[in-house]
């Protein structure tokens, strides 16, 4: 029997989820993210959902994506697309089906205009930071293939926080920036907005976004860990992302702020209050391995779990893709 590589069509789901987790041992997921953070992402366009089928049955998938709507202001990044997933069941690998399906997402960006295609960084609904080379081996060799190159390569890490004690040092250093004016606390309803706009601004829009959805959504709010001193200089938050309490972030200072200790002290004031609500771990997705951050995380007790390539396909380097 012939392999269809069609748009996705209502009714799909099912099996697409299904021939997701079989594909995707490392990273399974569930009918409410699907329908959460692609079908209903308001920039998802059926025809950007590539979908094989073989005796009704979905043996691959791949997602492209271009903004419809903006994430912040008007920006509709006009010359980026992105890649947030692809699978190939696992019996029908190395045939050729994986790059048809990449050829054909990539085809429908560059038909809507997009030079450059990420996989997979998409915000706000990103899978994965990129390719773990370790858990999806075949999946890194089609992407370099098909002439996508690592822009970087972040680390997710883990903390257990059985037994975990705020150290003493962390307290004084809290105690001491306490008597520098420094105040760190939960924000008030009427703060929320130079928060949002804070992260928005000094970060990245999808942080301030997380931040505004989650507030919606109904997170405590002592969730949320704000430091200020004529205003808020820093933040640190967990349960943000999919309503998941144990995933630290987001979480920064102003960059005038580092080096008085402030991340230090706002990274351990959350992983008290996790502790506080019995929580066993804390762990994130994305750093920088060599970064002030990623340093900041190790001396915490962090270790790396998984490495990620952030890779990008440009439209001037290649030809055709499908094939």
């Amino acid at each position: 029997m012939t392999i269809t590589v069609r748009a996705f069509a209502g009714g799909d789901e099912s099996a697409l989820l299904d021939g997701w987790n079989r594909s995707l041992p490392a990273d399974p997921t569930t009918a409410g993210w699907l329908r959460d953070c692609v079908l209903l992402d308001p920039n998802f366009d059926p025809a950007g959902l590539r979908v094989a089928v073989l005796a009704g049955q979905v043996v691959g998938a791949c997602y492209a994506v271009r903004r419809l709507t903006p994430l912040a202001g008007t920006d509709l990044d006009p010359e980026t697309g992105w890649i947030p997933f692809f699978f190939v069941a696992p019996e029908h690998r190395r045939g050729g089906l994986g790059r048809r399906l990449l050829g054909e997402a990539l085809d429908f960006l560059r038909g809507e205009g997009r030079t450059q295609v990420d996989f997979a960084s998409y915000t706000p609904n990103y899978v994965l930071p990129g390719i773990d080379p370790e858990a999806y081996p075949d999946g890194h060799r089609l992407l370099t293939g098909l002439g996508f190159t690592t822009l970087y390569s972040p680390v997710a890490m883990d903390r257990g926080l059985v037994g975990y004690v705020t150290p003493d040092e962390v307290r004084e250093l809290r105690a001491g920036r306490a008597g520098d004016g420094y105040d760190f606390r939960s924000p008030r309803d009427g703060e929320l907005p130079e928060l949002i706009r804070f992260a928005a601004d000094v970060f990245n829009p999808d942080w301030g976004e997380a931040l505004r959805n989650a507030v919606l959504g109904g997170i405590p709010r002592e969730r949320i860990l704000i430091a200020r001193r004529d205003g808020i200089v820093g933040f640190a938050m967990y349960g943000a992302y999919r309503g998941v309490p144990e995933r630290f972030g987001p979480f920064g200072v102003d960059p005038a702020e580092r080096g008085t200790g402030l991340g230090k002290i706002l990274l351990h004031a959350t992983m008290t209050r996790m502790r506080a609500e019995g929580l066993h771990s804390s762990w994130f997705l994305w750093t920088g391995e060599t970064s002030p951050a990623g340093h900041l995380y190790t001396r915490a007790g962090y270790a790396i779990t998984r490495r990620f390539h952030v890779m990008r396909w440009r439209a001037d380097e290649h030809g055709e893709t499908t094939g």
